[in-house]
């Protein structure tokens, strides 16, 4: 707990120098030239699906768990590597592109707790599409205003 205290003190007393050296850990399509004005790395851009799946494959992580799955409903365990999760969200990546899901659109995502809804919103990561999670349990009409709202693709 030592390590978290400190890194939060120093988040509190240096944030941008905070930010800076946390910056330096995630991979960058355009680095960031500033940290902070009236927002975060202005003018930087990253995929998030890259840092959270590919980085770590390329790292030699392939192999290691990167989703666990463990329903006490269906009493299922799955478990997919970093390399079967990658695959998998590439996979769907695809299936969206071909129906035009492209950089922010927006996807509307309805599924239960389950893989695939993982699967599915990196893979609009990956895409650069923007994903909405609507769960189900609403009624009728807060379901059909929140799938309808964001104007999904």
């Amino acid at each position: 707990m030592g390590d978290y205290r400190q890194a939060y003190e120093r988040s509190l007393r240096d944030p941008e120098g905070f930010r800076r050296d946390a910056a330096r850990a995630i991979d960058w399509d355009t680095p960031p030239d500033r940290i902070f004005d009236t927002r975060w790395f202005p003018g930087a851009r990253l995929n998030t699906c890259h840092n959270a799946l590919d980085r770590h494959v390329a790292g030699g992580r392939g192999d290691q768990a990167a989703l666990i799955h463990d329903s006490p409903v269906t009493r299922t365990l799955r478990t997919y590597t970093y390399r079967e999760l990658r695959d998998e969200v590439a996979l769907f990546a695809g299936a969206l592109r071909r129906l035009g899901v492209g950089p922010v659109d927006r996807v509307v995502v309805y599924m239960a707790m389950v893989p695939e809804a993982v699967i599915a919103m990196l893979a609009c990561a990956r895409l650069g599409a923007i994903h909405s999670v609507v769960f189900g349990g609403s009624g009728a009409p807060e379901l059909a205003a929140r799938i309808k709202t964001p104007g999904p693709r």
